[in-house]
């Protein structure tokens, strides 16, 4: 029974000891100032969150500001005068003034072998990475 009201006092001491006014006064100052921190760095993580997606939009709004330009461009295109008369060629085989048109088999001769004709030049292939370091050591 001694023992147990030697560590009653013991506790008592300690709680009286340490939760003085000034201790009190001490935890509660450390408590407001990591309640003001954590607001703050939650405030700015929120702000740069926000900003993100703001950044986001403001490119989203951008690329269709520019889809809605290229379409108002191709409107105008095919509202033009000049699409209207190569549709007509394509879809209805219109001709202009002083054309004639020519039908060709899709398998004839003259379709096969009509780009044989066209030279193509081969390129030179590309130096080594060695030929390039003696052509700028050596100059050539």
């Amino acid at each position: 029974m001694e023992r147990i009201k030697t560590a009653f006092r013991r506790l008592k001491y300690y709680f009286s000891h340490w939760l003085s006014s000034e201790h009190v006064i001490f935890l509660v100052g450390i408590g407001m100032c990591l309640a003001w921190t954590w607001g703050a760095i939650s405030a700015m993580s929120r702000n740069w969150e926000l900003e993100q997606r703001l950044t986001e939009r403001k490119n989203e709004l951008a690329m269709l500001e520019l889809e809605i330009e290229a379409l108002e461009l191709e409107n105008q295109y095919y509202a033009s005068e000049e699409y209207q008369e190569l549709a007509a060629r394509d879809l209805r085989n219109k001709i202009g003034e002083g054309e004639s048109l020519v039908y060709l088999p899709n398998n004839s001769d003259v379709a096969k072998h009509k780009h044989e004709n066209i030279i193509v030049k081969e390129e030179a292939p590309e130096p080594t990475n060695f030929e390039q370091w003696m052509s700028f050591i050596f100059g050539a």
